[in-house]
């Protein structure tokens, strides 16, 4: 049984060491042997509100420590924006929260974080421009030390040495599956170091030759991410690294989902195997995800694989021992056996959840009318805007030409369509242009067509080379082979609409049915509303069975997508975004919407399949 660390104090003046040490491949807290029994927590990810109930679900699991990303983007999203630290953003209240629950903090800064959060944590307005990301370039450490300016100096006040409960910092992310810049991973450590932490650096990736050479530093405690084979990566970072302790900084004892796959989990006994050669001999080790959480709003990322893109899904349950809904999973129970914890859970099984229900969806605006009630700034230019020439981070943009169009059909091109674009010829649904469809018809008599295409991110890419890519209608668009100029660009900042603005959005009326090209499928949706009635606020799961593709806000505030290719079937909504009496819940529909809302009162994340992630 590891014994927990004494609870947080309140700040004192700073002692000159850091509370975790290590010698002859020993980890030591203030002298005492020592392992890191942690779990991955994001405060991003949870509703502010139950950061403590989910912090003592961890620590009812046997961990003494809970480490937690920063994301760059989610605190600064515009650069002539100071970074924000209040409400769901005050980092500071949740390690504090950490801290007072008697468990010990890891802070993982990045600035890079990958997390398959969007862009890896990075703000578009940074990667937007002509920079290396992830570099000793000056154009990125330039900005990414103005951040660090305004973080880490927080993070220093709340280390163990002054009382707090932050006992390790990470040096950036996985950098040796990136690249091999030594001169800028020596600079994210002096950077930490000079503007105050002096608790434990250390550095974490792969467990193989190649990440290794690429990520690790001379004089800073190397651990490994993995989810399988823990004794070739003991004996690999023995190899390498003799007087250093075992430390997995990331066990992926669960895993992520993409649209249009099946729902990966990680069976019990094959975790609990894994865990169990990690923490033999003193091995330390941090749950990748302890409790997932959700991909709210947009933030949700993307992979890249053969130049195709992988969005991944609202859910970040990631099979976690602590499930998305706080829910103590079997794995949970098995886990707490291997932490030696005993005694009485602190936290019920399970939160409390509303009583199943059937709502009317009613539609309110059509799709175009919708997205044209909300005012946001033109731009007017040859080409489509971007969504970086537009300082759009996420959500779609409207672009609007007028070409004159012969008699006939025409081809209809849209080159580098990032990620997926809905195209209208004067009210006329054409069909769906994207990477893999970028071309469709259109019927022209010899006039002039209000050509509208509304181009949707589906999210940034946080993992490899495509960190930082660009989104929006990048190539020309293109009648037969004459280019399409003279465009207007509106950006629809999704993630930023406040009640005013769905309240516009909703109010036209709804639109007449389309006639598209039967050759393209259904036409659009539009904007629907659904009203519920709660006694008392509980966690409940929203399902729109008959809907295809699209985005949910509850009382203003944007729960995340929706997509009917799964495996995500249910969206998780949290009591606190409720309240008693009527709850209004708004529904953006891209393809065809249903007539109905439901709630459940369970999750359902799909079909499932075994997934372990293992380096080559």
């Amino acid at each position: 049984m590891i014994e927990l660390p004494a609870p947080y104090a309140s700040p004192a003046q700073p002692s000159e060491s850091p509370a975790l040490t290590w010698t002859g491949r020993r980890l030591y807290r203030h002298g005492v042997p020592h392992q890191i029994l942690s779990g991955a927590l994001h405060y991003f990810r949870v509703h502010p509100d139950l950061w403590r109930d989910r912090i003592r679900r961890l620590a009812d699991l046997g961990l003494n420590t809970v480490d937690t990303y920063i994301a760059w983007n989610f605190h600064q999203p515009r650069e002539d924006e100071e970074p924000r630290f209040d409400g769901w953003r005050d980092v500071e209240r949740f390690i504090r929260t950490a801290g007072e629950e008697g468990l010990d903090v890891i802070v993982r800064p990045g600035p890079y974080i990958c997390a398959e959060w969007s862009n890896g944590g990075l703000p578009s307005w940074l990667t937007g421009r002509d920079v290396a990301v992830r570099s000793s370039d000056p154009a990125f450490t330039g900005p990414a030390g103005r951040w660090f300016d305004e973080l880490v100096p927080r993070l220093a006040a709340l280390q163990a040495a002054c009382g707090g409960p932050i006992v390790a910092v990470q040096v950036e992310n996985e950098f040796g599956s990136f690249g091999d810049d030594h001169a800028y991973l020596r600079w994210n450590r002096d950077a930490l170091a000079a503007r105050g932490i002096i608790e434990l650096l250390f550095t974490a990736d792969g467990p193989t030759e190649l990440m290794l050479d690429g990520g690790t530093l001379p004089g800073t405690l190397t651990a490994v991410t993995l989810g399988s084979k823990p004794d070739a990566a003991r004996r690999l970072l023995a190899s390498r690294r003799p007087d250093e302790p075992f430390v997995v900084a990331e066990f992926w004892n669960g895993w992520f989902d993409h649209w249009g796959e099946r729902h990966h989990v990680r069976g019990v006994d094959s975790a609990v195997r894994t865990l169990e050669g990690i923490v033999a001999d003193g091995g330390s080790v941090s749950l990748y995800m302890a409790h997932g959480g959700t991909n709210f709003g947009l933030w949700a990322g993307a992979n890249e694989a053969d130049g195709r893109l992988q969005p991944t899904v609202t859910s970040y349950d990631s099979d976690a021992p602590v499930a998305e809904d706080g829910t103590l999973t079997a794995k949970f129970h098995a886990m707490r056996k291997v932490f030696g914890a005993s005694g009485p859970l602190r936290v019920a099984e399970r939160p409390p959840v509303l009583p199943p229900a059937r709502v009317p969806l009613v539609p309110r605006a059509g799709l175009l009318a919708g997205l044209r009630a909300v005012p946001a700034p033109t731009s007017s230019g040859p080409r489509p805007a971007s969504f970086e020439r537009l300082g759009l981070d996420a959500g779609m943009v409207l672009h609007t030409a007028h070409p004159r169009v012969p008699a006939g059909e025409h081809r209809l091109i849209l080159a580098d369509v990032r990620d997926r674009a809905l195209v209208f010829a004067d009210g006329t649904f054409l069909g769906v242009a994207d990477a893999d469809r970028p071309e469709l018809t259109v019927r022209g008599t010899g006039a002039v067509v209000r050509l509208e295409v509304v181009v949707e991110s589906l999210g940034r890419v946080n993992y490899g080379p495509g960190v930082g890519g660009h989104k929006g209608l990048l190539g020309p668009v293109l009648i037969d082979r004459r280019m399409v100029q003279g465009w207007d660009s509106t950006p629809i900042a999704l993630q930023e609409w406040t009640d005013a603005d769905l309240t516009r959005a909703t109010a036209p009326a709804p639109a007449p049915a389309l006639n598209p090209d039967p050759a393209s499928g259904s036409a659009p949706g539009g904007f629907a509303v659904a009203t519920l009635h709660v006694e008392t606020p509980a966690d409940t799961f929203l399902a729109l069975p008959g809907s295809g593709r699209g985005l949910v806000w509850v009382n203003g505030f944007l729960l995340g997508r929706h997509w009917d290719i799964g495996p995500q079937v249910t969206l998780y909504c949290p009591a606190p975004l409720l309240r008693t009496g009527e709850n209004t819940v708004t529904v953006l529909e891209l393809e065809r919407s249903g007539d109905i809302l439901e709630l459940r009162d369970h999750p359902e994340l799909g079909p499932a399949e075994e997934y372990v992630e293992e380096f080559a």
